[in-house]
């Protein structure tokens, strides 16, 4: 019977074959995957903090130019309070988004049984 008995050399040959093709499954599928989902997000946390630094800049300018004489002086630091509650602000909505679980993934919490 030609096709029982194998070779050594052919089995090493299907032994490297069967470990390159799972090498190849477990590890370059998955980095091609993660390259898109950090492009993505490289792409949308600098125009995040691109759009932050300018809204703070936009709060801080606003609060200059419109009050007049109001914030001079002695309360000329209230814009730069503003800017900065401004930056805050965005940062804690940020970290709830973050923190905040997934729609589709059921919650850790025990709901209570009647």
């Amino acid at each position: 019977m030609p096709g029982e008995h194998q070779g050594v050399k052919e089995v090493v040959n299907d032994l490297w074959l069967l470990c390159r093709d799972y090498a190849k499954q477990e590890t370059i599928e998955p980095l091609k995957q993660l390259k898109g989902f950090l492009s993505w997000g490289l792409i949308g946390s600098v125009l995040l903090c691109l759009g932050l630094g300018l809204g703070a800049l936009a709060v801080l300018r606003a609060l200059q130019t419109e009050t007049g004489d109001h914030l001079t002086g002695s309360w000329n630091w209230v814009p730069y309070l503003a800017g900065l509650l401004f930056t805050a602000v965005a940062a804690a909505l940020s970290v709830y988004a973050i923190k905040r679980p997934f729609r589709g993934q059921p919650s850790d919490r025990k709901e209570p049984t009647a």
